[in-house]
């Protein structure tokens, strides 16, 4: 692959036409501020990321998660975009120097495909069709079909989001360039090849969408003729997956501590695992001066977040000719050295077994299964029986953007999961408790 070819500000959707604005927005910052006004970025701010939506203490959501990602995001493409240019004196003056700003997009929309209540929302959704009511639905579905449903994936769905051709929506959805589209897809392959982790890139309602931009831009095909579509990763997903690991690592481990699942003692030696002896001193040296513990719990946190943007510059330029060739394997994080690779892994195993698994966390995952079950249910017989009253009833409820006469069954059940996973935690729960009489609207 060839950095001159893989950055384009060229625009799905707008392929044939020029830009005749007249600020000093590059194309890719116009994705970024598209991104930050659009309504489903909004609704993401009552989204869960992990913990319940919060109380009195505040803890992350999908938005502060998705900004802070953004923020990391945009400092390590500015270290790559310096760092190639000094590697490379020819890419000075091309749309590489504006990698930063195609990755803090990107950042933005990598969790716009997430159903709501946290991960378990997606499994409700796949589990729906491999475990559930759904079942019935196989015989009518093709193959393909249907591994998009039972493996139902929030980074594919978001992809759909951004490019799919919605009711009253101009051709090509948000009109992102190629490049910003591109970084958001972290497994760049189809849902038949999604495996036991059942992670995948693009339905096969947007594969032809995905096929275009990697013959655009260059990505390596990996896949024969006759096979299911699989590219090697476009470069600056690395740098979107790495923002995104360091964010959410360290942020759920100062949540856990502001929910007191973690005590500060515990929290403090997780984190000053990540330190050399130097900056430990440093560390206590602000402890001393600083007696509020979220406060210090925050000092380290914004010192680690720095150092890993480091290392993971680091490592993505120690690979570029992997990662060009399409060779390179696992993620940034994974291939830090020895020491902040330790610490990021203490912090993981304390994560599953006091955060991931927490009462709190998995009421929300219970709940949530039973929530998207029902709507599901509930919606795939309104629009497979569209002439019963109650079908015509939730059908009239939804936004004409959602197209529920869709002239086929897939189309039909993804304008269900468009709409469904479209949702906040609040509507999905105020909607399930409306259908089963949970009380009546105000009048």
């Amino acid at each position: 692959m060839n950095w001159l070819k893989l950055i384009s500000n060229k625009r799905l959707g707008m392929e044939e036409m020029h830009s005749t604005h007249k600020d000093d927005r590059t194309e890719f910052q116009r994705d970024f501020d598209r991104l930050i006004f659009s309504a489903p970025f909004r609704r993401l701010q009552n989204k869960t990321q992990v913990f319940p939506l919060p109380g009195s203490i505040f803890v992350h959501n999908r938005l502060t998660h998705s900004l802070e990602v953004s923020c990391v995001g945009r400092s390590l493409g500015n270290n790559v975009a310096k760092a190639l240019v000094d590697k490379h004196p020819e890419l000075k003056g091309t749309h590489v120097e504006e990698i930063g700003a195609i990755v803090s997009a990107a950042c933005l929309a990598h969790d716009l495909g997430n159903p709501p209540f946290g991960h378990s929302g997606e499994q409700a959704i796949g589990t729906y069709f491999s475990e559930g009511e759904g079942q019935l639905l196989r015989e009518k579905l093709t193959d393909e079909e249907w591994n998009d449903l039972i493996h139902f994936e929030g980074n594919a769905n978001a992809f759909r989001l951004l490019t799919h051709q919605f009711c009253g929506r101009r051709r090509g959805g948000f009109v992102m360039t190629y490049s910003t589209l591109a970084s958001i897809v972290k497994y760049p392959f189809a849902s038949s090849l999604a495996g036991s982790k059942a992670k995948f890139g693009f339905f096969q309602s947007e594969a032809d969408d995905y096929l275009r931009i990697a013959r655009e831009l260059g990505i390596k095909q990996l896949s024969t003729d006759g096979e299911p579509l699989r590219f090697a990763r476009y470069p600056l997903v690395y740098l979107v997956e790495a923002a995104d690991d360091i964010c959410y690592q360290l942020m759920d481990i100062e949540d856990a501590h502001k929910l007191k699942l973690l005590t500060t003692d515990e929290t403090v030696e997780l984190l000053m695992g990540f330190l050399n002896e130097r900056k430990q001193q440093r560390a206590k040296e602000v402890f001393s001066a600083v007696s509020d513990t979220n406060e210090q719990i925050a000092y380290l946190r914004s010192t680690i977040v720095g150092l890993l943007i480091g290392e993971c510059t680091n490592v993505f330029m120690e690979h570029e000719e992997e990662i060009l060739a399409g060779t390179f394997e696992g993620s940034l994080i994974k291939r830090m050295c020895p020491t902040l690779k330790q610490a990021y892994e203490n912090c993981s195993t304390v994560a599953i077994r006091r955060i991931y698994r927490s009462k709190d966390v998995l009421d929300v995952e219970l709940a949530g299964y039973r929530v998207i079950s029902t709507l599901i249910d509930l919606m795939i017989e309104a629009v497979t029986h569209p002439d019963k009253t109650y079908s015509r009833l939730l059908i009239n409820r939804v936004s004409s953007q959602y197209d529920m006469q869709a002239p086929t069954l897939y189309g039909k059940v993804q304008a269900v999961l468009d709409y469904i996973s479209g949702m906040t935690d609040v509507y999905a729960l105020d909607l399930y408790r409306k259908i089963n009489g949970g009380g009546l609207p105000e009048v």
